[in-house]
């Protein structure tokens, strides 16, 4: 695969991501950030439970071409 493909690839999964996670009525419109490595997926940001940060992390294992999520969300707790 050629340097330019896999650019074209990574951009299209990663819009796929941020839909997906854009469409999830429990995570569409938290600032979520998606980091694309050679191990896989990392995803970062603040979500207000740990059920947020499974469902986030959970969501974006089910898109094809996702093989690996690194979950670094944190949760804060508000009041």
């Amino acid at each position: 695969m050629s340097r330019r493909s896999s650019l074209d690839t990574s951009r299209q999964l990663r819009e796929l991501i941020h839909s997906t996670l854009a469409r999830s009525p429990h995570l569409a419109g938290k600032h979520l950030r998606i980091e694309m490595s050679e191990e896989g997926i990392v995803l970062k940001g603040v979500v207000r439970s740990y059920y947020q940060k499974q469902l986030a992390q959970e969501t974006i294992r089910s898109i094809d071409g996702v093989e690996r999520v690194r979950n670094e969300l944190e949760v804060a707790w508000s009041r």
